[in-house]
């Protein structure tokens, strides 16, 4: 069955899914222009263009499932991303504080400066 003959309903779910997951990863690509330091912009490829590749990934799994098949590789594909992304976002943190990578997020006056 080719992706045209799937119901229309599925059609507009799957449509929604891949604005969704664009929308997504277009703003953690802009996220990752856009911030100044390396702390600010670790958020945006772990969070914004994590859900981006997840919206996509799912809309990939409801063509398979309207097609009558089921989607057991994207959805491998997508728990691993959503449990290492995470990881390797700590990781990255851990390894920039102990490299004592500065930061240019603005201190609270109360607050002694470094």
């Amino acid at each position: 069955m080719a992706l045209d003959e799937i119901h229309g309903v599925w059609q507009v779910v799957i449509a929604l899914m891949l604005v969704v997951g664009g929308v997504f990863a277009l703003v953690g690509a802009v996220g990752m222009l856009r911030f100044p330091d390396f702390y600010m912009r670790l958020h945006a490829p772990t969070k914004a263009t994590t859900l981006g590749v997840g919206g996509v990934l799912l809309a990939s799994m409801a063509a398979n499932w309207g097609q009558g098949n089921y989607g057991l590789h994207e959805l491998l594909i997508t728990l691993f991303l959503f449990i290492t992304a995470p990881v390797s976002a700590n990781l990255m943190a851990k390894a920039a504080l102990h490299l004592r990578v500065p930061s240019k997020a603005p201190v609270p006056e109360d607050q002694p400066r470094p």
